[in-house]
């Protein structure tokens, strides 16, 4: 009974340790794309049909989205909603002019930064987790989250123009490796140019588990795009290759990956 007695208080003890060194160090849970993500979607600029732009005229059926241009920015907002906010549903929920400015604080951290302790995240009081509060204050969070036309000319977009061989998806792809395995996300810019089928900032932030026969890897990706479940993006080894899914607006297929938002200026 008593050395029954000791092991209980000793993982009580050791649990204790492990709730201090999570509240006082940089420790990033896994992202949860029910939790984790917008509930709003980017739009694209323009119509697709089976993939491809058109220039059919837009319908009135057609839901109405106003909010577009943004990937490269949902996607970076995300990583830094899950390294440096904390959220509390016990607390009265902010106005709105308070939670633009909590927004925009969050906004001016670096993404590639490490996480923040818990008890020095930027606390967004009244909900449970980003989710539900970008439901709830959409229209806060589109105005104060930046501008999409600046992405426009990010210094690494002309990357594509001149890093387009195997090798540097080979490398690309250890780097996407090598920050899932330290517990980071990894914003990716896909691009097929010369085509234009794709131009597109999406977040992967975790495997699947599991490897196929042939060696692929499938990957969970978060796509400004489509808020409704994950998408996922694969790279056979064997091709030296990254492809991702096909949807109404890309044709699905081979893709160019390049990192954002991992370092100063990328």
């Amino acid at each position: 009974m008593i050395r029954n007695g000791w092991r209980v208080l000793s993982h009580f003890f050791l649990a204790g340790i492990f709730l201090v060194l999570v509240q006082s160090s940089g420790f990033c849970a896994a992202l949860s794309f029910q939790n984790d993500t917008f509930a709003f979607q980017n739009a694209t600029v323009l119509k697709y049909k089976n993939g491809l732009p058109t220039l059919q005229r837009k319908l009135a059926s057609d839901p109405a989205n106003q909010y577009t241009r943004r990937c490269f920015v949902m996607s970076r907002s995300v990583v830094q909603f899950h390294k440096f906010a904390r959220f509390d549903s016990r607390g009265p929920a902010l106005d709105d002019k308070q939670l633009a400015r909590r927004i925009r604080a969050i906004a001016r951290h670096r993404p590639w930064a490490p996480a923040l302790p818990e008890d020095q995240r930027i606390v967004f009081p009244g909900y449970a987790n980003l989710r539900e509060m970008s439901k709830a204050r959409r229209e806060v969070f589109q105005k104060n989250l930046g501008s999409g036309f600046a992405t426009y000319f990010r210094p690494s977009n002309a990357r594509m123009f001149f890093q387009r061989g195997r090798e540097y998806q080979d490398k690309t792809h250890s780097n996407l490796d090598a920050a899932l395995t330290r517990g980071d996300l990894f914003v990716a810019y896909l691009s097929t140019y010369p085509r234009l089928s794709i131009n597109h900032a999406v977040l992967i932030y975790a495997r699947h588990p599991g490897h196929s026969e042939s060696g692929t890897e499938h990957y969970l990706v978060y796509d400004p795009n489509h808020v409704e479940a994950p998408r996922e993006l694969t790279w056979s080894p064997g091709e030296r290759t990254f492809t991702y899914q096909k949807d109404i607006d890309f044709v699905g297929g081979p893709v160019r990956i390049y990192q954002a938002y991992g370092k100063w200026l990328q």
